[in-house]
């Protein structure tokens, strides 16, 4: 057996128990201990984890703990790009394609509406998340700690906030997406690309009121749903005014 001092950073010290939070904390060890297996023993699932420097160096996952090694474990950088010191993996944390778990269909629905590719069902299973983060190169969002724990996901978030509204704020603001925001181009039924069309071509679907009062018209070619410029898109539109994105 050997011991090791850790020591977390930032947003991932919410998975800790309150005593070992922002403080350096000696564990026991086994002798083929990594950093990523001890990480997620003591609750932080490796997808939240950005930068680990063992002994003041840049470390992958793999790295054997040894006796008297210090670890410290950072989250993503915002304002920094480490992208130089990371041995973790191979890309940072900044993939704009998503898969939402069963329990987030509204912010999966919000996410689409600022533009980013996100898959989302409400009977999605984990295993199913896993394998498109995995096959796709996708960002799993999640509130479920064990599912961000799965082998095959190198790049996740554990979501935070309970409502959508502020779901969406936290995954923008953490991730950065202000500006690869695509608002509008995206259906949020069925996730595929919507398109301009005269009002002739979906007039028959249109109330009477909405046909006097608009000109503009987006559609979806696979469900056939039809978007304007109502009082639902005036709600979309201040939501991201609120993270400084012009709805255009």
């Amino acid at each position: 057996m050997v011991s090791a001092t850790f020591r977390f950073y930032e947003e991932l010290n919410d998975f800790l128990p309150r005593a070992r939070r922002k403080v350096e904390f000696a564990v026991p060890c086994a002798r083929a201990a990594t950093t990523k297996h001890m990480i997620e023993a003591l609750g932080v699932p490796h997808t939240e984890v950005e930068l680990v420097l063992v002994n003041g160096e840049s470390s992958g996952f793999d790295r054997l703990l040894c006796d008297g090694d210090r670890v410290a474990v950072y989250p993503k950088f915002e304002a920094f790009d480490v992208r130089p010191l990371l041995r973790v993996r191979a890309e940072p944390l900044r993939t704009m394609r998503f898969v939402a778990d069963a329990h987030l269909g509204g912010l999966a629905r919000l996410l689409r509406m600022a533009g980013f590719d996100t898959l989302y069902d409400n009977h999605i299973d984990d295993p199913t998340v896993a394998a498109l983060s995995a096959g796709e190169g996708r960002v799993a969002l999640t509130r479920d700690r064990d599912l961000l724990k799965r082998r095959g996901i190198t790049h996740g978030c554990y979501v935070r906030a309970l409502k959508p509204a502020q779901q969406f704020a936290e995954i923008f603001q953490r991730l950065d997406l202000a500006a690869s925001a695509r608002p509008f181009t995206l259906c949020l039924a069925c996730n595929a690309p919507l398109r301009r069309v005269a009002r002739e071509t979906v007039a028959e679907r249109l109330p009477p009121s909405v046909q006097a009062s608009h000109e503009e018209f987006l559609r979806c070619d696979v469900c056939q749903g039809v978007f304007w410029r109502g009082s639902h898109w005036r709600r979309m539109a201040a939501l991201l005014a609120s993270q400084g994105i012009s709805a255009g």
